[in-house]
């Protein structure tokens, strides 16, 4: 990549009536973005419940996702998630993220993404970065968020067990070993056994390089019920494209349910439950889980509440229900995990900035 690298931050948005200047122009790697966050995974889920409180307060704009789908790829896309940010750093900008799922096939991830950030003065982009561990990170933060809120006022969980075992599951795990989660009992599952295989083997490594966070004895399942019934914490991590869990008894023992990846439960199992959303509107959509029991029900009473009121104490959770978080995933979030580490990268001097990125600056030449 040519460029020269900056010691500068960003520029603090212009004031109205003050003179604005074009930002210079930044790409961050994938690895640059991976130093930046490795390590820092109680920070991240800070970061992520104040932007949660942000969002819940008014102080965002999280506009529809958009789908761009192929007739000849039926399985595949790719999705815009514009946003806005405000608060203390007040950041605009667009995640570009696919989702390929013939990817794993071939042995590369089946997401790549990638993130803009825009100056809110001026409008100009002002950084590019590879986003798919952005947008893995945001996911594992609010996930751990989520596990930890949830599971106030009742009993915490000892056993886990993972339902798709990709990059985002590894990356939640990573999250709950790091904010004190330790189990007795780890479960894994997945349709492709050379995946179960791979992430045990993660996990067999994660515990003797961090004894403090044991996955404790490790259960390779051959299907999803048995894994359900011997979980008290289930995270659903998988490319399902339409529900494919359809019994409640499977839950009758009340587990916490991080549904991440919003389509793997029918009706039935989301109305039989307590459940919490990131955003009611966003969640609802698209033809996941919680908006195939809207169309079911004709209305949204199932919906207990957001997890940003369960951090403000709006709202009591449940200990004789299954509780179930499905989180949409906001741009926001991708934003300020994105900032992040834009403002990082640059205080550590490593900011590639592309000379001339914007070449005509000049009205009339």
């Amino acid at each position: 990549m040519t460029g020269t690298p900056s010691t500068g931050t960003r520029n603090a948005p212009a004031a109205p009536d003050g003179p604005r200047t074009v930002p210079p122009f930044a790409a961050i790697s994938g690895a640059q973005v991976q130093r930046v966050l490795r390590g820092r995974e109680r920070q991240l889920v800070r970061l992520v419940e104040d932007t949660y409180r942000l969002h819940s307060d008014g102080h965002t704009l999280n506009p529809p996702s958009y789908f761009l789908r192929f007739p000849d790829r039926p399985d595949s896309r790719i999705i815009a998630l514009p946003a806005s940010l405000g608060g203390p750093r007040p950041v605009d900008g667009l995640k570009w993220i696919s989702s390929f799922p013939r990817n794993v096939a071939d042995g590369i991830p089946r997401a790549s993404a990638v993130l803009i950030l825009n100056d809110p003065a001026t409008g100009y982009p002002y950084a590019c970065l590879e986003s798919s561990i952005i947008s893995a990170t945001r996911t594992a933060a609010s996930a751990a968020s989520a596990a930890d809120r949830l599971s106030h006022g009742r009993p915490r969980p000892r056993r886990v067990g993972f339902l798709g075992t990709g990059l985002i599951a590894r990356y939640i795990h990573t999250f709950l070993a790091a904010t004190g989660w330790q189990f007795e009992a780890t479960g894994v599952y997945d349709v492709s056994a050379d995946s179960a295989a791979g992430f045990r083997t993660y996990l067999e490594q994660h515990a003797e390089a961090h004894p403090a966070s044991p996955a404790g004895h490790i259960t390779l399942h051959t299907d999803p019920e048995r894994l359900i019934r011997t979980s008290d914490l289930v995270v659903f991590a998988t490319v399902a494209a339409r529900p494919h869990i359809t019994d409640p008894a499977w839950f009758a023992h009340h587990p916490l349910v991080l549904h991440i990846s919003l389509r793997d439960l029918t009706p039935e199992i989301v109305l039989d439950s307590a459940n919490f959303v990131d955003d009611v509107d966003h969640c609802l959509k698209a033809d996941t889980s919680p908006h195939l029991a809207e169309q079911r029900t004709g209305n949204r009473d199932f919906i207990d509440g957001t997890l940003a009121d369960v951090l403000a104490g709006r709202v009591r959770v449940p200990d004789d229900r299954t509780v179930i978080f499905s989180p949409f995933g906001l741009g926001v979030l991708d934003l300020a995990v994105g900032d992040f580490v834009h403002g990082e990268v640059a205080r550590s001097g490593e900011l590639h900035v592309i000379d001339d990125f914007f070449h005509e600056l000049r009205r009339h030449g």
